[in-house]
């Protein structure tokens, strides 16, 4: 199994660059970074996993910028977001943004995308919440457009594009309905979130991983209904606290891919956790450990 990380990197963390040259050097398949553009002070919509937010998510570095330069100082090393707010971005200027980040890096980059959960921070970008799943989908249908091969009109029921020429074109080729780089949904395990990721991507990215062994098999049967290769679904458990009987139960669904947490922390304590995570890279891990 490959195995990737995720981090919240800010202002005060470990750089993407020091970052993305350990992962390499210790054979980690990615680095996919979170999105924030900012945090309202004045938030009622409650945190996701409870509690007080943590403070990084107000400081998170913009993930396009990081992975550029992350990008620049590897070869091999797997570049992705978890998750882009799709909603709160202009799409020809993202349908840029990501054509030109997997042309100059050769095809390594993934797109995670995500409906968010803040209210407040989508307001501010003027997002109107209840229709923010179709605003994505809609804004999705024009960035395939734009990285289309030939100039393709888009007109959708929140935005348009006329067919345009726009290059670089993303290196990742068409396969399927997809058009683009690798492309994964987040969200919980509900029939609307499946219906998405059979429309336009790749395969499912699972926020801590938690009953895939009852939602995979409604996902495959949804994959299938809709006439997808099911040998090219792909599906990544992310933001993973891993351990090896985890990790084992993941690989004995088919999983090929999973994104370990790390903490949003100075140098020191990132690598000291990276030698300590190596083990799942090099398959030296005691598998006594249970799920």
């Amino acid at each position: 199994m490959r195995i990737s990380v995720t981090i919240f990197l800010t202002d005060e963390t470990i750089t993407p660059v020091r970052l993305a040259r350990e992962l390499e050097q210790r054979g980690f398949a990615g680095l996919y970074l979170p999105e924030h553009t900012h945090i309202p002070v004045e938030r009622t919509t409650p945190y996701p996993a409870g509690g007080e937010l943590p403070p990084e998510y107000g400081r998170t570095l913009d993930p396009f910028v990081a992975l550029a330069q992350a990008a620049a100082v590897t070869e091999r090393l797997g570049l992705g977001t978890g998750v882009t707010l799709v909603t709160e971005h202009d799409p020809i200027g993202l349908a840029k943004q990501i054509a030109t980040l997997d042309h100059l890096s050769g095809g390594r980059f993934t797109l995670g995308v995500g409906f968010g959960w803040n209210v407040e921070e989508a307001a501010d970008h003027g997002v109107e919440w209840r229709t923010r799943r179709e605003l994505v989908r809609d804004r999705m249908g024009l960035m395939r457009a734009l990285w289309a091969e030939e100039p393709a009109a888009y007109e959708g029921e929140f935005a348009s594009v006329r067919a345009s020429f726009a290059h670089p074109k993303p290196a990742q080729k068409p396969r399927g309905p997809v058009v683009g780089p690798r492309t994964l949904v987040g969200g919980a395990a509900v029939p609307k979130l499946f219906a998405h990721i059979c429309e336009y991507a790749d395969g499912w990215l699972p926020i801590g991983g938690r009953g895939l062994s009852e939602s995979l098999p409604l996902l495959r049967a949804a994959w299938a209904d809709a006439g997808r290769d099911p040998g090219a679904l792909q599906v990544v458990p992310y933001a993973v606290h891993p351990n090896p009987g985890k990790l084992a139960h993941y690989a004995g669904l088919g999983i090929e891919e999973t994104v370990v947490q790390l903490p949003p922390a100075g140098e020191t304590e990132v690598l000291r956790l990276l030698d300590a995570y190596a083990t799942y890279v090099t398959g030296t891990a005691d598998s006594s450990d249970t799920v």
